[in-house]
């Protein structure tokens, strides 16, 4: 079976790199961006299962990437994080397809569980075929 991918966007570069080795562990491929361009590119090209997506990125915001992400491909899950508790981008980004949000800091646990959570949720395409 192939393993979930899971893309990390971050400008901060030890968040990314904290966050693609838990992962990785986890047993995930992972990819990581450190702006809007790169994720796109990675989402076109890679397809991830799930993004890790921070709203405050330098050049294109992450409410941006993640409306570009759902126009690509709206079944990819998409977790946004944030430093701000800007409760109306929170609610925009909702109200565009991301599941949840995390507020940094966060618990590393709680974020690998939501991760695993929605990774291995059984889909409807699984669900048809038991």
């Amino acid at each position: 079976m192939d393993r979930k991918k899971v893309l990390v966007v971050d400008d901060q570069v030890g968040i990314r790199v904290l966050l693609v080795e838990v992962f990785t562990t986890e047993g995930y491929e992972t990819y990581q961006a450190a702006n809007g361009k790169a994720a796109l590119k990675i989402v076109r090209d890679k397809r991830p299962d799930l993004v890790l997506l921070d709203m405050k990125i330098p050049g294109m915001d992450g409410l941006e990437i993640l409306k570009q992400i759902k126009g690509i491909d709206p079944s990819i899950k998409v977790i946004m994080m944030t430093a701000y508790g800007e409760l109306a981008m929170i609610r925009q980004a909702t109200d565009l397809g991301a599941l949840m949000h995390f507020t940094k800091p966060f618990d590393i646990d709680e974020m690998r569980l939501a991760v695993n959570h929605e990774l291995n949720k059984p889909t409807d395409r699984m669900k048809a075929g038991s």
